[in-house]
């Protein structure tokens, strides 16, 4: 008679790292296709002005109900990126987007969306903000979809880190976290969550006898 063999408990610590570094290398991906999609260089720019101008926080340029798509070389859809209003401040180099919704594709087959009220982007795409009942979804045919969600995503691209001083939840499946606050260094794969945390997992899979 063959007997299954008793597996030790794994600590929700490790689970819990396990879980969310398992998602947010995705929200890194999502974000950075957002910054690096720069409609400023490709929009003509404006006439230069005669004479001095004093800088005003007004938008140079707008526009409406638009969508943008962009593809790989073979022809498959990457990233399709659509919102209400985009707005471009030449104060601050700053893009805004109103009611921003996010498709994206990865190299995997994965799937990755994300919706927020507001997304706020800086100049050189370096930092991108979710503004507004952000969630971002990761499906993959193999795996129970991850959802991420908060009222504030900070992601700083260039040293790939994710930032929330407000609330945050992640789910998948029957397993979720709930923390008043999250700092996640990519490079170092470290979670720190803050604040009061509220974990549940569910049951571990057993293997195969």
């Amino acid at each position: 008679m063959s007997t299954v063999a008793a597996h030790p408990p794994v600590p929700w610590s490790w689970r819990l790292r396990e879980l969310v570094t398992a998602y947010l290398p995705l929200l890194l991906m999502l974000l950075l296709a957002l910054a690096s999609w720069w409609l400023v260089k490709n929009t003509p720019k404006p006439e230069e002005p005669r004479g001095p101008v004093i800088p005003r926080h007004e938008p140079d340029y707008l526009m409406q109900r638009f969508a943008v798509q962009r593809f790989a070389p073979d022809g498959r859809l990457r990233v399709r990126i659509e919102g209400v209003q985009l707005r471009h401040y030449p104060d601050t180099d700053t893009v805004e987007i109103d009611t921003v919704r996010v498709h994206a594709v990865g190299e995997d087959g994965r799937i990755t969306q994300a919706t927020a009220r507001q997304a706020v982007a800086n100049g050189d795409g370096s930092e991108v903000q979710l503004l507004g009942g952000a969630r971002v979804t990761s499906l993959a045919d193999d795996q129970v979809p991850i959802e991420f969600e908060g009222e504030f995503l900070h992601a700083f691209l260039r040293t790939e880190r994710v930032r929330s001083h407000l609330p945050v939840r992640v789910r998948q499946g029957s397993s979720r976290i709930e923390a008043q606050g999250l700092e996640y260094d990519h490079l170092s794969r470290t979670v720190r969550l803050q604040g009061r945390v509220q974990a549940q997992f569910a049951p571990a899979a057993r293997r195969g006898r």
